[in-house]
């Protein structure tokens, strides 16, 4: 049952040495076996988490104008019909809220009962016992798959030859890359780096102990979002190129040069983001790019829709748009139905959450009222114990060169290995 906020006390005797920090409510949930959301939106520098005390999560129709406050976490393996909303979406409600910037501090929980109880109980053991010191980050092992690379370009290959029929116009392959760590790595740890390497991305760690999962991604590409103001925005990400010269000079983005191959792949994308618009005939939205953005180690080309939705008295607009987006031609494809059947065909690994969505629902922002962002899942790692799972695609079309496309995904990956690598 909710209730009204309460505010955790912290012992006046340790406040002074130090101040609760996101390490001591992600252990305590773990502790407890429930899951949390700790996450950090572009460009900005506070961070926030929250736990649910729901041990198993409910699966949820993802309505963002409905839903409480709490974290979304949708699979790929999620295509809507015109008839039911997302059934395999999991929330995590927020029971308990901490937000965490250089000078302000909050944490409430919102939930009462034993489990709460329990929480407010060990946080302040945690936070008793807890060092603010981190232990060195050790690299982890690769786990080397020698037919990988040849069983991916060989994908490639059969789906340039599709495409080159005309089965469909372009489909979104992805690989894997495992690891091994000496020990399970601290997903808050791995966090922090990734939040100080790419301020422009979402920094997301998602802890679902029914699954045996830690989920850690650093995605540029925002899927749906509603500000306070109910301006709607998404964006449309394709195209990948070396933010760095060979010779390791950054490169400057007016000067980025596209491919035919990667110019087409982008305006599918965008293609694809004003066919729903069309099918809901909305016609007053801003339409900005596409542009040459970075993104960690990476280039893309990528073009912004922005949508006023009081103006259009469209308040519904979010949910709608994210029923008609996910899956989207930037990590499944076009034709998507097609797309999303050569996929399962041609893929010997399940996706689980990699190409889903992930992100905070009706969390109010700086006192200017709830808001809600949804980002595309890439640039992602799954942990499992000391094993890491890390998910890397490419945008394939009739021009795609199948080892261009091995190499394309390789830098992906470096996304999040240039951080777990760091000694």
């Amino acid at each position: 049952m909710q209730s009204d906020s309460v505010r955790i006390e912290v012992p006046s005797t340790q406040s002074t040495e130090r101040r609760l920090n996101p390490v001591d409510f992600w252990e305590t949930s773990r502790a407890l076996g429930l899951p949390a959301a700790l996450w950090r939106l572009p460009n900005q520098q506070e961070k926030q988490l929250i736990v649910s005390f729901d041990e198993i999560l409910p699966q949820v129709s993802a309505d963002l104008e409905e839903l409480p406050a709490g974290f979304l976490v949708g699979p790929f393996d999620n295509l809507n019909t015109d008839t039911a909303t997302p059934s395999r979406t999991l929330f995590l409600r927020a029971d308990v809220q901490a937000r965490f910037s250089d000078d302000n501090q909050s944490f409430s929980v919102n939930n009462n009962g034993e489990i709460a109880d329990r929480f407010q109980k060990l946080l302040i053991e945690q936070f008793d016992t807890n060092s603010t010191a981190q232990s060195a980050l050790v690299a982890p092992t690769a786990l080397v798959d020698p037919e990988a690379e040849k069983h991916y370009t060989t994908n490639v290959a059969k789906a340039v030859e599709a495409m080159q029929r005309g089965e469909f116009r372009k489909v979104v392959l992805s690989r894997t890359k495992r690891l091994l760590f000496a020990d399970a790595p601290n997903a808050v740890q791995l966090f922090d780096k990734l939040c100080q390497k790419y301020p422009t991305a979402f920094i997301s760690a998602v802890s679902i102990p029914e699954k045996g999962q830690i989920w850690i991604s650093a995605t540029p590409e925002r899927l749906v979002s509603v500000d306070a103001n109910g301006i709607f925005r998404t964006n449309s990400l394709a195209g990948t190129q070396s933010a760095f010269e060979p010779d390791g000079t950054p490169k400057r983005p007016p000067e980025a040069m596209w491919s035919q191959k990667e110019i087409e792949e982008q305006a599918l994308v965008s293609r694809y983001i004003i066919e729903c618009f069309k099918k809901i005939r909305l016609r007053e939205y801003q339409e900005e790019g596409p542009k040459t953005i970075i993104a960690g180690n990476l280039m893309h080309l990528a073009t912004s829709f922005t949508v006023d939705t009081q103006a259009v008295r469209y308040p519904q607009l979010g949910t709608v748009m994210l029923r008609l987006l996910h899956p989207t031609s930037a990590v499944c494809g076009t034709p998507r139905d097609i797309a999303f059947d050569f996929i399962n065909q041609h893929e010997t690994h399940d996706r689980e959450l990699y190409s889903g969505f992930v992100g905070p629902v009706n969390i109010n922002t700086n006192n200017e009222g709830p808001a809600s962002d949804l980002f595309v899942h890439i640039r992602c790692m799954k942990l499992e114990g000391n094993v890491a799972t890390l998910y890397a695609g490419a945008g394939l079309t009739e021009h795609s060169v199948p080892q261009l496309e091995w190499q394309e995904t390789e830098m992906k990956c470096q996304t999040l290995l240039s951080v777990i690598s760091q000694q």
